[in-house]
């Protein structure tokens, strides 16, 4: 970060003055690190509220604009996708703008996203202006993060990494819970609008304690084919995922999609190598170590976004939750999680990493296997201790995964590591959604036509159902015998696609469980990395 006094792009009449973060701890004293702290944590916290709090309005939602999941699901996953793009730009602009212009900057595309969401007229304006908030969230993360990494000395950044890793986590668990009474009390639009007072209070101390830089003369290069590519490859990947079933698979238009989303993620991979400006390197992908935990910071994203959009869309369809109902049955789970990560933490330096990670991925897979046994009669604390299992898991993964993705690497690429793993994150939340979504569309049409086929006239039970709902028909309302016999076929109509749908939730929460068990497969692969490791500087010693 530039000084404003020693910067040779200042010029003497600018105004106001340029603040290095020496400067303001000179100005507001020792506490000006806590001072910017509390600063970013505001904003990053807004972010997360919004990220979060709209997947309990996913039901309410698909009701006013009358669409189905394919479409509502992109709240999440446009915001995901949107997130991960602006983190790859973060340092980019940064380095143009500055930290303050930066963070306020970020703020306000942020609010103004959330302003035109909550107000969208249609579907397709509400996602456009939930990947604005997406690419905001994204481009002021990470600077929050490493403004805060450089005000404390270094023996406490592991204290301040944690505070902010406690509001990162803390956000969750209210999220929803603030989701579901907006619903409750006014509407769906008012989830868009928590954020706001948050957004605006972070932006009014940003001007105060946010560090700022004179705009440079030149504008520094930026790997925009890169950028292009990357962009290019989640649209047409996650398109092409999210209206496959609705449009088919193997119709012009998805095919094409997925064709031109593959054919850029592998120009992505080929430009990145070649390069010189790179975003991303991925030839620290052929340490071995590193690869394994890339991957399971990818599984990581994926389990956690995917899951908590599913989980509040099951309980409302399925079991008849409320939007308050079902953020309060998430909240448990997120505050214990609070309360797991430090604990998580201190474990993690004593026993190995992946120790910590396999005991991980095994707890969330179990949370989730429970999970595919829930049904309509299943009580709401039974639900709290599934999701608590899974988010146990989860808890024990995410303070291990970090060091080793960092531990694995030398000095001079710790910074470039410990981005990656943070887009690798990103870019399985990202595709959690999406993919979770689209097999859920397509084990809910399998069930469909499965339990239609058995609907015949030798089906005795459902024609005592046709039998019933008519006589019942008739009795209150009195209605002729043809309406009787359309409503009941409409009744039962209705209890098949119900069933399907339960069904393939039960799948869903399958699919989730196993992906954490594959996930052990790169587990072990950083055990074994870790063990030979261990050996080797065992034998270091020995040998000195």
């Amino acid at each position: 970060m530039t000084s404003d006094s020693a910067s040779p792009d200042s010029q003497p009449g600018d105004s106001p003055p340029f603040d290095s973060p020496q400067e303001l701890s000179r100005r507001y004293g020792p506490n000006y690190r806590w001072y910017v702290t509390v600063t970013g944590m505001v904003g990053v916290v807004s972010m997360v509220l919004a990220m979060t709090t709209v997947n309990v309005a996913v039901p309410d939602v698909m009701g006013a604009f009358g669409i189905g999941q394919d479409k509502a699901q992109w709240m999440s996953s446009a915001y995901a996708a949107a997130m991960t793009a602006g983190m790859l730009m973060n340092a980019w602009i940064t380095g143009v703008l500055g930290e303050r212009r930066t963070f306020v900057g970020a703020l306000f595309f942020f609010s103004l996203g959330a302003l035109m969401g909550g107000a969208a007229p249609t579907e397709d304006v509400l996602i456009i202006f939930r990947t604005l908030q997406g690419f905001s969230a994204g481009v002021a993360q990470p600077l929050v993060m490493a403004i805060i990494f450089s005000v404390f000395p270094p023996e406490r950044r592991g204290m301040a990494m944690g505070v902010f890793g406690l509001g990162v986590v803390f956000a969750p668990a209210i999220g929803p819970t603030m989701g579901g009474m907006m619903i409750e009390y006014f509407s769906w639009r008012y989830v868009f609008y928590i954020s706001l007072p948050f957004c605006a209070l972070a932006a009014v101390l940003g001007l105060f304690f946010m560090p700022s830089r004179p705009l440079p003369r030149q504008i520094p290069p930026f790997d925009w084919l890169g950028f292009a590519l990357l962009c290019g490859a989640l649209l047409g990947l996650m398109t092409g995922i999210a209206d496959g079933q609705r449009e088919g698979w193997t119709s012009d238009t998805i095919v094409l999609r997925l064709t031109a989303g593959g054919l850029a993620a592998v120009g992505f991979i080929l430009w990145e190598l070649h390069t010189p400006r790179a975003m991303i390197d991925i030839r620290i992908f052929a340490n071995v170590e590193f690869a394994a935990a890339a991957m399971i910071a990818f599984v990581f994203g994926f389990g956690m976004n995917g899951s908590t959009y599913v989980i509040p869309v099951f309980v409302q369809t399925i079991i008849g939750f409320t939007p308050l109902l079902a953020g309060l049955m998430m909240m448990p789970a997120g505050i214990m999680l609070a309360f797991i990560f430090p604990l998580a933490g201190r474990m993690a330096d004593a026993i190995p990493a992946s120790t910590m990670i396999i005991a991980g991925l095994l707890l969330f897979s179990t949370g989730f296997i429970f999970m595919c046994t829930a049904d309509v009669a299943t009580t709401f604390w039974t639900l709290v201790g599934f999701v608590m299992i899974s988010r146990l898991g989860l808890g024990f993964i995410n303070p291990s995964l970090n060091a080793s993705s960092l531990k694995a690497l030398p000095a001079d690429k710790v910074r470039q590591g410990a981005g990656i793993a943070n887009f690798m994150r990103q870019l399985g939340g990202a595709f959690g959604t999406n993919l979770l979504v689209a097999f859920f569309e397509i084990r809910t049409h399998f069930h469909a036509e499965a339990l239609t086929a058995t609907q015949d006239w030798g089906n005795a039970t459902s024609l005592r159902l046709l039998t019933l709902v008519q006589q019942m028909m008739l009795q209150a309302k009195g209605l002729p015998p043809q309406q009787q016999k359309a409503g009941a076929y409409d009744y039962l109509g209705t209890i098949v696609f119900a069933k399907a749908e339960m069904l393939a939730f039960s799948d869903t929460f399958i699919v989730i469980g196993l992906v954490g068990l594959i996930a052990l497969i790169p587990a072990a692969m950083l055990s074994r990395q870790q063990r030979r490791g261990r050996g080797f500087s065992l034998l270091g010693k020995i040998a000195r």
